[in-house]
């Protein structure tokens, strides 16, 4: 079983296995259709393609970030008609060194399936290792997914004041209120420190290895147990690249505040930083 990161040459030789289920979650928040034009054009043999905005999200009901959490009964159904069953080994991939990747990763965790794993390096590395690809829409058949949420991974907003670890995922200059591109407010929730999820990564794309990665989450805990840490980002998404990293680094699991600084900003009520 995979569970955090697995390599492309790994990934090429289980192609053949039906209880292998390969997702492509390219996205492109400036364009949101472009992910599923690169998938159509050339993806990995047998991949299906998930949407963030349509498949990895949801009308508000969790949340109401800007890529809201899809409640629990309809991650089921999602996961069912995209064939993940009990014994699915399942592997997701982006072109993003695994941020939106591990949304994907997350979700399933969330719901119990912990067979999942991320390409480590993604469609870059499949793609320099020059291993086959294949275009146009494939499905896979249906299954029966079976799994229920683990409510203590995931934090709501009115819980947030109240965690003893808040990490914000975002970049430094986002983080620090410099700059804001997306939400319509710049800051962070006060209290909350400041771990760029791009961190995890070295100069290639791929994750640091986990001695490497323990270390630097270490540092950020600073004797807060790993799963009393909460991380959220913009909207819920790259904040689970640090959730797969501190996992892959043998720390467990911590916490996700799926609605992040999108839900956050927009309540003028909530204190943010700097004022």
């Amino acid at each position: 079983m995979f569970t955090t990161l697995i390599d492309a040459l790994t990934l090429q030789e289980n192609l053949g296995d039906s209880s292998w289920a390969v997702v492509d979650c390219r996205f492109s928040l400036a364009d949101p259709e472009a992910g599923r034009r690169a998938y159509l054009e050339a993806h990995i043999p047998g991949a299906i393609y998930a949407h963030l905005d349509n498949d990895l999200s949801n009308p508000p009901t969790t949340d109401h970030g800007r890529h809201p959490l899809p409640p629990p009964e309809t991650l089921v159904a999602r996961f069912g008609r995209m064939g993940i069953g009990p014994n699915t080994q399942v592997v997701a991939y982006d072109d993003a060194n695994g941020m939106i990747a591990s949304r994907l990763w997350w979700m399933l965790r969330y719901m119990g399936h912990t067979a999942v794993a991320v390409l480590d390096g993604g469609w870059p590395a499949w793609e320099t290792a020059g291993l086959p690809t294949r275009s146009g829409e494939e499905t896979r058949e249906t299954a029966v997914f079976q799994g229920e949420p683990r409510r203590d991974w995931l934090v709501l907003i009115n819980e947030v004041p109240d965690v003893p670890l808040l990490v914000d995922s975002r970049d430094a200059a986002r983080y620090r209120g410099e700059l804001e591109t997306i939400d319509p407010v710049a800051g962070h929730i006060p209290g909350a420190v400041n771990y760029y999820y791009q961190a995890n990564w070295t100069a290639d794309g791929r994750y640091r290895p986990p001695a490497e990665l323990r270390a630097q989450f270490d540092a950020l805990l600073n004797k807060t147990p790993p799963e009393q840490a909460t991380f959220y980002c913009g909207s819920g998404v790259s904040a689970c690249v640090n959730l797969l990293a501190m996992a892959h680094a043998g720390l467990g699991n911590g916490r996700l505040y799926a609605g992040s600084w999108s839900e956050w900003c927009r309540d003028p009520d909530r204190p943010k930083q700097p004022d």
